[in-house]
């Protein structure tokens, strides 16, 4: 079928469609009658009106992406512009804390409503932070929520600071860095992906009388909002549960170590591991080890062709034996 047949029998109308089939016209016949061609033309105008408003509403839905992406662009520059971002985790973690301590004492709230032991196992399981909070409280009748919250903040900080060995704080600076880089990347990806699929059915709102433009950038807009919220959170999270160690709080059973790989068939003749040499430095931030350049394989028996019979005794080839993973 042609294309002015296609365009004629979708948006000509079914009194066109009916003097063709009457008429009997062949596929690939030139149509040169005026109200034909008026109807084409007709035609080619509904179906470039409507791929404009498709393109018009693809580029409204693209636009709020776009200052979701700009927001997170200019974020990620300043983190590969700065060299220290201390300030900026001192922050993060100070609203983190903020968060949490509303959660178990609501602002405006009277104390039958404050759940302190929740507070106190929350803090332990989040930060690795044992605080006697009920303890602040009932000792000090007069002690406000916001000095509680001050108190938790600083010990927190204290107790992040303290793990930072002297002379390791530039190497610490790097990591954090590196920390909220991937972290976010990874948040980000995730949310373009939530958006796609937010896409694909916000249509559907139409049904409900709803508006489904407003209706996708009020749900884009919470979608960020959330992601920001878990970048802050995973960030902090990460980053309080390091564990910086010093070459001389590791132990030898601390070392990581790899097995010898013995062959199979000795007789063969294989790779022997060679001994790892690790390195460290003054400052392990996580454990890691390098290995020194392998040495040459040196064989002590005939190589065995892949269609040899294998000297295992098998009877089969040695491609279809122990060949198969050479």
């Amino acid at each position: 079928m042609s294309l002015e047949d296609t365009l004629l029998r979708i948006f000509a109308g079914e009194r066109i469609n009916r003097i063709m089939v009457m008429l009997k016209m062949p596929e690939g016949e030139a149509i040169e009658h005026a109200m034909v061609t008026r109807s084409i033309e007709s035609a080619q105008r509904k179906v470039e009106a409507r791929n404009f408003d498709i393109r018009k509403q693809l580029l409204e839905y693209d636009d709020v992406a776009n200052d979701q992406r700009k927001t997170i662009y200019a974020l990620r520059n300043e983190l590969l512009e700065s060299q220290d971002i201390s300030a900026r985790i001192t922050d993060l973690r100070a609203g983190v804390l903020t968060d949490l301590f509303h959660v178990h004492i609501p602002e405006e709230s009277v104390e039958e409503q404050w759940d302190l032991g929740g507070l106190e196992n929350a803090l332990k399981a989040e930060f690795n932070l044992e605080l006697p909070v009920r303890a602040w409280l009932e000792g000090e009748s007069e002690l406000a929520p916001e000095k509680v919250l001050e108190r938790i903040i600083d010990a927190a900080q204290a107790s992040y600071g303290a793990k930072i060995p002297p002379g390791a704080e530039e190497s610490f600076r790097q990591y954090e860095r590196y920390v909220m880089l991937q972290i976010l990347d990874g948040h980000w990806r995730e949310h373009l992906a939530a958006l796609d699929h937010l896409r694909q059915g916000i249509h559907l709102r139409g049904y409900a009388q709803k508006n489904p433009k407003q209706e996708y950038k009020r749900e884009a807009f919470e979608l960020f909002g959330a992601m920001i919220e878990a970048v802050k959170l995973e960030v902090i999270r990460t980053l309080t549960a390091v564990q910086i160690r010093t070459k001389d709080d590791m132990r030898p059973d601390d070392q990581p170590h790899v097995e010898n790989i013995q062959p199979q068939h000795p007789s063969l003749g294989g790779m022997e591991e060679p001994e790892p040499d690790y390195a460290s430095g003054d400052v392990a931030l996580a454990d890691a080890a390098t290995k020194r350049k392998a040495q040459p394989v040196v064989r002590h028996a005939q190589k065995v062709g892949r269609n040899d019979p294998c000297p295992c005794g098998s009877g089969k080839k040695y491609k279809h034996c122990h060949g198969k993973l050479s």
